[in-house]
């Protein structure tokens, strides 16, 4: 279940896609993990990372959609192997993965764009190696797209000049092309939105700091009288608008599979020293403490790649009719990167102080793992989106067509031209009932399926209240129930396609139901739950189901970790 570099091959992706992978993978393991600890510490740019790219075409391969490739068959925007580079470079470290995914974000605007001249320019910027920034934050405004201090003044000539300071913008040390989002100064209101192409190299173009103490390079920096030609321009008005949030429907996908990569790398190394680790005459894993938290470790990170692989297939076979991707970016977002946390947390709770140890790969997951859910919105933010389809999934459900898994070497156009950015609350899902009828036999996901149920109970009989609606922090508390139910159905679907035992399914939903549990005693403490709720979430309080066999059977999957992979010195 777990990138292992000794014996990676993605068999199910094609031939050019495999090389480069392999190619990626080799080109880490030949610098050895004392190169990789010491240019994290050293916060050295990652210079010989880009150039490997750029010599072997990785990006532009990898981010060039079809249309744009000038007959090169090999360049596509194919989701599922963009998610497997994603995770290569989680496995190596965030700072790597960085540069690719706001790379990935540089470049949503231009590709939803109908400027021929950008789209051109950026192809040919990507075939030469460069990479791209997305430069939509500012200090005051954060990442809030209805206030923006950008400034484009009009020249009179189809053109206008830029001034203004963005904040957080990854690559503006070095981007050949930033999209840039601003606002006219003679247009109030939405129509007054721009999207515009500029290059970090311009003389206006004014690079202030990185404001960030890593590796990676998050800049500031002040256009003043940047020119903007009007072929510089990408979008205006509620396009611009749609641009940015449909840049991160695709862009922060990626999120889910940096913190997969992270987790797997940690886990090596955390099961082999707790392992091999000597403690009153025994190995740290005879301990039943320590097996119970590096087994929960392992089996929500094999969920979160279950839920994740699962996702691909359907921003894949996205359309104008489907757009159920839409719940699952956000779930991939906030549930699979802050699963991400929880693994770790369970590893450094069984390794303890060699977590802080310089030369491990550990202690750098520790770091970079908590970014992940912070990195687009926050936590609660991304829950807000997910209760905007809460009343259609689990009460309305539609009938679409079976999605298959998805590895075919497709270009995933539908990405950019993904429409208006409105309507969520009204997009349909199939019935999410299917995927646990057809495991009922299986202890813990019947178990599960009995809150899940309850779940929907509440909301029918003791729905919040306008009041409560109101109040977040209650409504967090019942977006956190809802996620699970999603989770869970992307993992039965997944864990049927792939063939997955039923003894990690039942293991991964006996947490699961755990997991519920926990939740619903938070909606029960809350102070704007009722009588009725409290009673109803302390009656929806459940164990897992135990069985001896399947604790063993999972014991030894994580045992088989042991020294399965150790980075090359």
């Amino acid at each position: 279940m777990l990138l292992n570099p000794t014996t990676y091959d993605p068999a199910h992706l094609d031939e050019e896609s495999r090389r480069l992978l392999r190619a990626l993978v080799a080109f880490f393991e030949e610098r050895g993990k004392n190169a990789l600890v010491k240019s994290y510490i050293d916060r050295t740019w990652y210079a010989d990372f880009l150039e490997f790219s750029a010599k072997q075409g990785l990006f532009a391969t990898f981010l060039t959609p079809s249309a744009d490739a000038a007959g090169d068959p090999d360049k596509r925007w194919d989701t599922a192997r963009n998610a497997a580079l994603s995770e290569i470079l989680g496995f190596y470290g965030l700072d790597y993965w960085y540069t690719w995914q706001v790379t990935v974000l540089g470049l949503g605007p231009v590709w939803q764009s109908a400027n021929e001249v950008q789209r051109k320019r950026a192809a040919e910027l990507l075939g030469d190696g460069h990479v791209m920034a997305f430069a939509l934050s500012e200090r005051g405004h954060g990442a809030d797209i209805y206030a923006t201090d950008m400034i484009l003044t009009p020249t009179g000539d189809g053109g206008f000049t830029a001034s203004g300071t963005k904040y957080y913008i990854g690559n503006g040390n070095v981007a050949g092309l930033v999209s840039v989002f601003g606002r006219r100064s003679d247009v109030e209101g939405p129509d007054g939105y721009v999207f515009f192409a500029a290059d970090s190299r311009h003389e206006n173009y004014h690079l202030i700091k990185n404001v960030v103490n890593k590796q990676m390079y998050v800049s500031t920096f002040e256009l003043t009288d940047y020119p903007v030609r009007a072929e510089d321009v990408l979008h205006t008005g509620k396009a611009a608008f749609d641009a940015a949030l449909n840049t991160v429907n695709v862009g922060k996908f990626n999120l889910c599979t940096a913190a997969i990569g992270i987790c797997e790398h940690a886990m090596y190394e955390a099961v082999t020293h707790a392992h091999r680790r000597m403690l009153y005459g025994k190995p740290v894993t005879n301990f039943p403490h320590v097996r119970r938290e590096l087994a929960d470790a392992y089996l929500r990170l094999v969920a979160m790649k279950l839920f994740s692989d699962r996702a691909v297939d359907y921003f894949r076979s996205a359309g104008p009719d489907d757009r159920r991707y839409l719940l699952f970016n956000p779930m991939t977002k906030m549930k699979v990167t802050t699963e991400g946390e929880k693994v770790v947390d369970l590893m450094w709770d069984v390794i303890a102080a060699k977590g802080f140890e310089a030369d491990t790969y550990f202690d750098k997951a520790a770091m970079d793992i908590r970014g992940l859910p912070k990195l687009e919105g926050t936590v609660h933010v991304n829950l807000a989106l997910i209760l905007k389809f809460m009343p259609n999934y689990l009460f309305d459900p539609a009938t679409y067509e079976p999605v298959a898994t998805r590895h075919d070497p497709a270009d995933d156009e539908f990405l950019f031209r993904q429409g208006p950015a409105r309507g969520l609350g009204a997009i349909r899902f199939h019935d999410w009932r299917t995927a646990y009828d057809a495991a009922a036999a299986i202890p813990n996901v019947a178990r599960f399926r009995e809150q899940a149920d309850g779940f929907c109970a509440l909301l029918r009989e003791h729905a919040p209240s306008a009041e409560q609606q109101k109040d977040l922090d209650f409504l967090l508390a019942v977006g956190h129930l809802f996620a699970l139910i999603v989770y869970g159905q992307l993992i039965l679907e997944q864990a049927a396609l792939t063939g997955l035992d039923d003894q990690r399914v039942d293991a991964i939903f006996g947490i699961l139901v755990r997991d519920f549990s926990a939740y619903a005693t938070e909606l029960h403490g809350k102070t704007a739950t009722t009588e009725a709720q409290a009673a109803w979430a302390l009656a929806h309080i459940r164990r897992p189901v135990e069985n001896a066999d399947t604790t063993r059977a999972v014991w030894e999957h994580v045992l088989g970790l042991v020294d399965a992979y150790e980075m090359r010195p």
